[in-house]
């Protein structure tokens, strides 16, 4: 293996408004292969996994390390460790290795050698861990421990099952997988990066459809963003355009900039999805600029599924499970939320959006809830709290500004 400094793209983790997205390419200039060892198993192997911040977290170990927290993410092609973390436990670090994630930021990293990760749960199967970045400072927007990802390298050795409701996953042989349930296949491509890559089509409000290449991206906890160079050519923001800005939105490469709104529908194969959220990027460099593609299909649209991710036969399978029909009818609070403390219980507010109900009442950037409805806010995860800040419901918060202990009405409302 070539071990001079690569300049590349990585699809990587990155936090948007109580959500998540991951920048959807990864391009090497060489292939970076090692041996791999799985297990054969003649019957599925079930492991189950946590949703946080509706990003698939499964629990690793690194050579034998302590329970780590992985996120699971079709827009990753590599196993990545903390730069950090892979020094803490020990792991052969060569390099360096560059990389570009969602922002404009250059991330610097180094090689892994003679590593692999275990799935808990999963006796007997091991793949390599090939490289490590900085992207353990993402885990305040995750609001628990973030200390790797998986991706392509893992899925392709298998059909993996994805059961977002009863949160299991379930890994397949995939010489002998044969599916006879209800779901329609959406044929996809596998590109040079790793990435499931479908056709698919989106109709904004008032526009012509626009029809092109989408990532299909567990990773991101968004239900759709459309890349800036379609978001300028097609003129979808502006004075027509009901959006509001996205706050805190960032991932492993810095800020990324852009608006929220809706488009009026998203179809994929034979399934049509009405009125997602949608975020519209803005930004001049990084991931969400790519022109190569419209834009990434996110965790929001496939956690209406039960997904079969069959890449040896150029599909995935879409089941739709009980939530496929109820609307994207979510309310804002305009709050920014970033979760701190090595419990991730200490929640600060980040930024404040204008004209929302966070602004109406005075909440400011710095303030650290510490209560809801009387409820010490320690009780709460950021996941929690997100999800019940997407109700258009009347909530009394606690509130601490410097030494100071105030009570605040929020009332989150619908304001895309």
């Amino acid at each position: 293996m070539n071990r001079k400094s690569l300049l590349a793209s990585v699809g990587l983790f990155g936090a948007l408004l109580f959500t998540a997205t991951a920048a959807p390419l990864i391009l090497f200039s060489q292939s970076i292969r090692q041996a791999e060892k799985s297990a054969v198993q003649s019957a599925p192997i079930t492991i189950p996994f946590e949703l946080a911040n509706r990003h698939i977290i499964l629990k690793i170990t690194v050579n034998n390390s302590r329970p780590l927290a992985f996120v699971l993410d079709t827009g990753d092609k590599y196993a990545i460790v903390d730069l950090n973390l892979a020094r803490e436990i020990g792991l052969k670090l060569d390099g360096p290795v560059r990389m570009h994630g969602a922002g404009a930021e250059v991330l610097t990293g180094a090689f892994v050698r003679d590593a692999s990760f275990s799935i808990n749960g999963f006796e007997g199967f091991s793949q390599p861990v090939k490289m490590a970045l900085p992207i353990r400072r993402l885990a305040a927007k995750l609001g628990q421990d973030f200390d790797g990802i998986i991706g392509h390298d893992f899925i392709t050795d298998f059909v993996v099952e994805l059961d977002y409701q009863t949160r299991k996953m379930k890994l397949h042989d995939k010489s002998k997988f044969s599916y006879a349930g209800p779901g329609q296949s959406v044929p996809v491509k596998i590109d040079s990066a790793g990435h499931p890559i479908v056709e698919a089509e989106v109709t904004p409000i008032g526009g012509a459809p626009i029809r092109g290449s989408f990532v299909v991206d567990i990773g991101s906890g968004l239900a759709l963003a459309l890349h800036s160079p379609i978001v300028t050519e097609r003129k979808l923001l502006g004075p027509h355009a009901k959006t509001i800005k996205a706050l805190g939105a960032g991932g492993a490469g810095g800020r990324v900039t852009g608006q929220l709104g809706r488009v009026a529908e998203l179809k994929v194969g034979p399934f049509s999805i009405k009125e997602p959220i949608t975020f519209f990027a803005e930004d001049k460099a990084g991931a969400f600029a790519n022109s190569d593609l419209v834009g990434n299909i996110g965790g929001q649209v496939t956690n209406k599924f039960k997904v079969f991710l069959d890449y040896g036969r150029g599909r995935i399978i879409l089941e739709p499970n009980s939530s496929f029909g109820k609307p994207f009818d979510r309310a804002f609070t305009g709050l920014s939320i970033e979760a701190l403390g090595e419990d991730y219980r200490t929640f600060r507010i980040t930024d404040v959006l204008d004209n929302s109900p966070a602004s109406e009442n005075r909440l400011q950037r710095d303030d650290i809830i510490i209560a809801i409805d009387g409820k010490p806010a320690m009780d709460f995860t950021l996941s929690k709290l997100n999800e019940l800040f997407e109700r258009p419901v009347a909530y009394e918060l606690t509130v601490k500004r410097g030494e100071q202990t105030m009570k605040v009405k929020l009332t989150p409302r619908r304001l895309v």
